[in-house]
């Protein structure tokens, strides 16, 4: 009966062709990672010299006639007429920051609501929203105290 050759594991051929396998299959990791990579990069190259080109068109095609009326300055189609420095009132700035800070209220409201309704959370997120609410009373409490919310 013919006994079984027994080769050893660690011989240089099978290190060899271990090491071969895994750079073949690591490089072709890399192609793919950088192939998919490419065409991102290639939708980007075009997507810029999409527009570059839709510039260029309109510079060449737009016709140039100019006159001291387009040259200028205007907004609204009005006539600029006297100083640029126009006087505006802070209290709409005042108003448009309580409507900031009151939409951030409502905002962290409804997540804290659904945690709220989560075992466990009851009690920690009770006084946290109280806490929340307490900074935001102060806050309106200073604009009451300065005046801030007269409308007239």
């Amino acid at each position: 009966m013919r006994q079984p050759t027994v080769v050893a594991a660690n011989s240089a051929a099978d290190h060899f062709e271990t090491h071969v396998a895994a750079d073949h299959f690591e490089a072709h990791l890399a192609a793919d990672y950088f192939e998919a990579y490419s065409v991102v990069g290639l939708l980007a190259v075009l997507g810029v010299l999409f527009v570059a080109i839709a510039f260029g068109a309109g510079r060449l095609l737009r016709p140039v006639v100019p006159t001291p009326e387009k040259l200028l300055t205007y907004e609204c189609g009005v006539d600029p007429v006297g100083e640029g420095w126009a006087h505006t009132q802070v209290r709409y700035y005042v108003y448009a920051f309580l409507y900031v800070i009151f939409a951030v209220d409502s905002i962290f409201l409804f997540p804290w609501a659904t945690v709220f309704a989560a075992p466990g959370y009851g009690a920690t997120t009770l006084v946290e929203m109280f806490v929340f609410l307490g900074f935001l009373a102060v806050g309106l409490l200073y604009a009451y105290k300065k005046g801030v919310l007269a409308w007239l």
